[in-house]
C-alpha cells in the first residue's frame, strides 16, 4: 500500500478545538519530566494504518514491551474520515490517548491548549537524530517548543517531457530548477507551440509561495503575509503565463487526475508525480514514457516542499517517561527504515536517506523515483503553515483565480486572500 501525497493533502483539516474545555494544560496529573523509569500502560493511536500494516505495528509494540518489561501498549487505529473530529472530541473530553499520530495542522490547536508535550524540553536529547526540517515541522507560530516527533515524510519529484522541451528549443538535460527559469522556459514553450503546449497545469498554491521565498506568516504567527511584494510578483508572473497559455487554460479547475491526463496526452510539459504514474505511462503512453525526465520540484529557496506526519505525546499522560520513550521508539532510525521498506514513504531520521535503499539504482521505475525524491528531502521544508486550513486554501485558490482571469489585480487578490485567511485564523483561536 502506498501512502500518497493526497493522504497528506487530505490531512490538512481545520481542527476547531474548544480551548476553554482544556485550560492551559499540564496540571491534570501529567508531567514534562521524561527522565524517570519507563513503565506503565499507555495507549497509542494511529491514523488509518491497521488495515495495511497490522503485522508491522504489532511487531513494533512487542519489541518495545520486550525492551521495557514494565510497559504495556494498547494500540488504537482510527479511520481516516473524521480523524480530526475524533481528536477534538477526545481532547475536549479528557480521553486523548497517550501517544497520537498527528500532522502539523492537527497538533497546533492541541499545543495551544497545552495538551501536546513540548519535546524540546522533554526529549531535546533526541533532536539530533532527525532532519532539521522535519524536527521544525511541528513548531507552532507564537509558541516556543516542538510538539511532535517527526515520523514519515513524503514528497514528489517533477516529471517533464524531454521531447516537448527539444521541440521548443529548450535543452532537455537542463530542466528549470527555479521559478525564474520556469517562467522563461514556459513562455518559450508556449510561443514555439502557438499556445498548444502549456508547461504547467496547476495554479500556484501556498507551497508555491513558500518555495518562491515569500514570507507566509508574520513572525508572531498571528496573521498571514503572502501579499507582500514578492507574493504579488509571483502571482503577476502566473498571470503572464496564463495569458500566454503557458499555464493550461483549465488550470483554474484542475485536479491531480485532470493534470495527470494533460501530461499523459502531451498537452502539458511538466507535472508532479510518483512511481505509480511512471508505471501508468509505461502501459498507456510508451512514447511519453521513453521521453520522461525526472527533476526536483521547482524552488527558488534551495529547499523543496515536504509533507510530514508526526507522533505527539499527550502532556497529561500519567506515564510521561513511557509515552516519550515509545514515541521515540516508533520514530527512531531503525523502525522508520523498516516502515519505509514496506510503503512508499521516507524516514525523517538523519542519515537514513543515505541508505542504499534510497541511493542505489536497480533499473525499476519505483526505485528511480524513490532515489530522486529521497535526494531532495535531505534539506526539505514543510512550507504549508501549520495554521493554514482547508478553508484558507480555498480562499487563496478563489482569489488566485480572479487574478488570473483579470477580475482583480494580483495585489488586490492577495490582499483579499490574506484578509479572508486572517479572519479564519481568528475563528480558529
Amino acid at each position: 500500500m502506498r501512502i500518497s501525497r493526497r493522504t497528506f493533502a487530505a490531512a490538512a483539516v481545520a481542527l476547531v478545538l474548544p480551548l476553554s474545555a482544556c485550560g492551559s494544560g499540564g496540571d491534570d496529573g501529567g508531567s514534562t519530566d521524561a527522565s524517570g523509569k519507563v513503565e506503565g500502560n499507555i495507549t497509542f493511536q494511529t491514523w488509518n494504518l491497521r488495515a495495511n500494516f497490522k503485522p508491522y505495528f504489532e511487531g513494533l509494540i512487542a519489541d518495545f514491551e520486550k525492551k521495557y518489561p514494565g510497559t504495556r501498549v494498547k494500540w488504537i487505529d482510527q479511520p481516516a474520515e473524521g480523524y480530526a473530529d475524533k481528536i477534538s472530541a477526545d481532547a475536549a473530553g479528557g480521553t486523548l490517548p497517550d501517544v497520537v499520530n498527528v500532522s502539523p495542522d492537527l497538533v497546533a490547536p492541541l499545543a495551544e491548549a497545552g495538551l501536546a508535550l513540548d519535546l524540546d524540553k522533554a526529549a531535546g536529547k533526541y533532536r539530533s537524530e532527525y532532519l532539521d526540517g522535519a524536527w521544525a515541522s511541528h513548531r507552532i507560530p507564537g509558541l516556543s517548543g516542538t510538539y511532535a516527533f517527526p515520523w514519515y515524510l513524503n514528497t514528489g519529484p517533477l516529471f517533464y517531457n524531454k521531447s516537448l522541451f527539444t521541440k521548443a528549443g529548450l535543452d532537455p538535460s537542463t530542466p528549470p530548477k527555479t521559478y525564474d527559469e520556469l517562467f522563461t522556459d514556459a513562455l518559450q514553450m508556449a510561443k514555439k507551440t502557438d499556445g498548444k503546449v502549456a508547461t504547467l497545469a496547476n495554479v500556484p498554491t501556498i507551497e508555491d509561495f513558500g518555495r518562491y521565498g515569500v514570507q507566509l506568516m508574520n513572525k508572531e504567527g498571528t496573521g498571514f503575509a503572502f501579499n507582500d511584494a514578492k507574493g504579488v510578483g509571483l502571482l503577476t508572473k502566473y498571470k503572464e503565463l496564463y495569458d500566454a497559455k503557458a499555464l493550461d487554460p483549465q488550470a483554474l479547475t484542475a485536479t491531480p487526475e485532470s493534470s495527470g491526463k494533460k501530461f499523459l496526452t502531451e498537452a502539458v510539459a511538466m507535472n508532479p508525480g510518483s512511481a505509480l504514474d511512471l508505471g501508468n505511462f509505461k502501459k498507456q503512453a510508451p512514447g511519453l514514457y521513453k521521453n520522461i525526465g525526472i527533476t526536483d520540484q521547482i524552488t527558488s529557496t534551495g529547499h523543496v516542499n515536504m509533507y510530514v506526519m508526526g507522533v505527539m505525546v499527550n502532556s497529561r499522560t500519567k506515564h510521561t517517561p513511557a509515552a516519550v520513550a515509545f514515541a521515540h521508539f516508533v520514530t527512531d532510525a531503525q523502525n522508520q527504515m523498516s516502515f519505509a521498506e514496506k510503503v512508499a514513504i521516507f524516514p525523517s531520521t538523519a542519515g537514513s536517506l543515505d541508505d542504499p535503499y534510497f541511493t542505489k539504482e536497480d533499473g525499476t521505475d519505483e526505485t528511480r523515483v524513490r532515489i530522486a525524491a529521497a535526494k531532495s528531502l535531505k534539506n526539505a521544508v514543510n512550507y504549508t503553515p501549520v495554521l493554514f486550513s482547508e478553508q484558507m486554501k480555498t480562499a487563496l485558490r478563489n482569489e488566485v483565480a480572479k487574478a488570473l482571469q483579470g477580475k482583480e489585480s494580483p495585489k488586490a487578490a492577495l490582499d483579499n486572500a490574506v484578509k479572508a485567511c486572517d479572519q479564519l485564523l481568528k475563528q480558529q483561536g
